[in-house]
């Protein structure tokens, strides 16, 4: 049996801020990934000859930049790319440009130009104000340690002062409730109604009028905290690049192309894992930045589990709402009323809260989409190198496209394709006759090539109960597990997905932490 300190099961992003971490504070760390590359959902790859795409994270907002700072990740090759603004596409060409605090487009009165900006500086607000809880172990309500209490007194003092009085009340308001609501008090344009909700909603099994959608709001805004999204030049790659050269600089052993089968435990702990291979290797921690069904349904199995904690990682929710489409054209589309560089932008399909909410109703009954909500982008407007000369390549994640589908996706990919191509053919002409090859990842095809159980980018829902300290589950909300040794460094653990680098960040906390307990 090869020995090794600790063993981080998936070389995906959170993995390898995990390990970068602890192979810093001097552990031996050996990071072992199934797929041939490291990086994951976050990693570059190619879908036809001569075409690559960022396979399913697409757009950089929210990588934390005390995990740069402290990875030294610039100094590693990372480069932010271009700030991206985001464009609703209008069918006329009255198309709206939505920034950090400004809104233009035609149509628009002077009354949502102003409450546009009010509103951003009041949700920033309230993302500012949970940033205590983003970067620690989320506190139990039960039995708190000293820590637990710190991070409830700097919430408590960021709600009070950090937002005043007014501003905390009228958080504690909207803060459970749904997106539609809201949007309907503060706006009177359906197109500006249905791009912000779009935020809300992409990438979970939910419509505007769903509960907790400002909640999924404000995680996907937090982002625009410490920076404006955009593309990474050669794509997401990049980013894991840069990961990677800080971690093995640090002394992590990366290998690749090894399936874990099973995490090893006797007597309630970890004690390392069994490849495909029937290798064995040893580990006084293992951490899995899989998610949870897959860490304990799968690889350490309910033998070694609490019936009643099998039960509750069973039913959280991960069912994937999103496929993922890339596309290979021979010509830049041509949209009425978008430039070149408008064309480089992050464009949503989504022309009112009421297309996005009939988009979602289909997906409550198995069915895709008839007129999917699309978020597409063209990186090789900034990054030639994606496409031969003068082709290009178009990402989209199309929504909702649900996990389970009633009529069985293999037979029905090529059809949902189909509405999505004639849904971008509605406002960019002739878009079908540019395609050259295409690639379409369902939920059920993201599980399969990610390893991801359900095909949900966020590893699972991410509704106030299953967010902070009942993410995924309660028993294993604050990285560590009921299995002694045993940590989740994945979206699966608080605060959930998005390419931020927290999860790793905080799990490699309350490793080293326990360590000197």
């Amino acid at each position: 049996m090869t020995s090794c300190r600790v063993i981080v099961v998936g070389a995906g992003h959170n993995g390898l801020v995990c390990a970068s971490y602890l192979a810093r504070a001097g552990l031996q760390v050996q990071v072992l990934e199934a797929l041939d590359n490291p990086g994951g959902a976050a990693s570059t790859i190619g879908f036809a000859d001569g075409y690559k795409v960022s396979g399913l994270a697409h757009i950089l907002h929210s990588l934390s930049p005390k995990v740069c700072e402290d990875l030294d990740l610039y100094n590693a090759g990372l480069t932010m790319g271009l700030s991206l603004q985001t464009i609703s596409l209008d069918q006329k060409g009255d198309h709206l440009q939505l920034g950090e605090n400004t809104v233009s487009g035609e149509g628009l009165t002077e009354k949502d130009i102003a409450a546009y900006a009010d509103f951003k500086r009041d949700f920033r607000g309230y993302a500012r104000a949970l940033e205590p809880l983003m970067m620690n172990k989320p506190p139990r309500l039960k039995d708190m340690d000293f820590p637990d209490k710190v991070t409830l007194a700097k919430l408590g003092w960021k709600l009070r002062f950090g937002l005043g009085k007014s501003a905390m009340r009228e958080f504690l308001r909207v803060g459970g409730i749904n997106i539609h609501d809201v949007l309907n008090e503060c706006f009177d344009d359906d197109r500006l109604k249905g791009a912000i909700a779009v935020d809300a909603v992409m990438g979970h099994h939910m419509g505007p009028r769903t509960p907790s959608t400002v909640l999924t709001y404000l995680h996907r805004l937090r982002g625009e905290i410490h920076g404006p999204q955009n593309i990474p030049q050669g794509g997401m790659n990049q980013v894991v690049n840069a990961l990677v050269k800080s971690a093995t600089d640090a002394g992590v052993s990366i290998r690749t192309g090894c399936r874990v089968s099973r995490i090893l435990v006797s007597d309630g702990k970890a004690q390392g894992v069994e490849l495909e291979s029937d290798e064995q290797i040893a580990a006084d921690i293992v951490i899995s930045n899989a998610d949870a069904k897959t860490t304990f349904l799968g690889l350490v199995g309910t033998q070694e589990l609490d019936a009643m904690f099998a039960h509750r990682i069973h039913t959280t929710r991960t069912a994937g709402d999103v496929a993922k489409i890339h596309i290979a054209l021979n010509s830049l589309p041509v949209i009425k009323g978008l430039s070149i560089e408008q064309l480089g932008q992050r464009l949503l399909i989504a022309p009112g809260m009421r297309y996005v909410e009939h988009a979602f109703n289909h997906a409550k009954y198995g069915e895709y989409s008839e007129n999917p909500v699309l978020e597409i982008t063209i990186p090789s407007l900034s990054d030639s190198g994606l496409a031969p000369p003068g082709h290009h390549v178009m990402s989209v994640c199309a929504t909702f496209a649900p996990y389970v589908l009633k009529k069985g996706w293999d037979g029905n990919r090529s059809q949902f394709l189909a509405r999505v191509v004639a849904v971008v053919g509605q406002y960019a002409s002739g878009f079908e006759n540019q395609i050259v090859a295409s690639q379409v990842l369902t939920p059920a095809d993201i599980e399969t090539e990610y390893n991801i159980a359900g095909g949900h980018w966020h590893h699972g829902e991410l509704a106030i109960d299953q967010s902070f300290m009942m993410r995924p589950v309660h028993g294993t909300a604050q990285y560590d597990t009921p299995v002694d040794g045993l940590f989740l460094c994945g979206a699966a653990a608080h605060p959930g997905g998005g390419v931020t680098g927290i999860p790793g960040h905080n799990a490699a906390q309350r490793i080293l932490a326990m360590n000197e307990e």
